[in-house]
């Protein structure tokens, strides 16, 4: 049930393939061994104009990809910082954006306090 909220960093919004959102879900399914349909992405474009780093960043050519990743139980450790990896590396394939350009983070457990369809999501 892995659920991604991507910002996408962009200078035109015609110029994003249209086929992104599920370019990412399928990378994501991949790392998290998802089946068909339990990795969801809601895709934001953002025009480079309503994106601001302070001190005037960020650097010119540089378009960020910042992704909310919320999951029913996240790993920990040593088993986080290799999914972390591997996730950073299948989004930045999907956005044709370096690995450094993307930046996730992962929301509280949804296990005991999300509901679909009208039920806790639990272990």
């Amino acid at each position: 049930m892995p659920i991604l909220e991507v910002d996408f960093i962009c200078l035109d919004e015609r110029g994003t393939p249209s086929d992104l959102a599920r370019r990412i879900a399928d990378g994501a399914a991949e790392v998290f061994g998802s089946s068909p349909g339990e990795t969801w992405v809601r895709l934001n474009l953002v025009p480079r104009a309503r994106y601001a780093e302070n001190a005037g960043g960020p650097p010119e050519g540089v378009l960020p990809v910042i992704v909310r990743v919320l999951k029913r139980r996240s790993p920990r450790g040593a088993s986080l910082a290799s999914e972390v990896e591997a996730l950073t590396e299948a989004i930045a394939r999907a956005c044709d954006r370096p690995p450094e350009n993307v930046h996730l983070i992962y929301a509280p457990d949804a296990e005991g306090r999300v509901a679909f369809g009208g039920r806790i999501a639990t272990g």
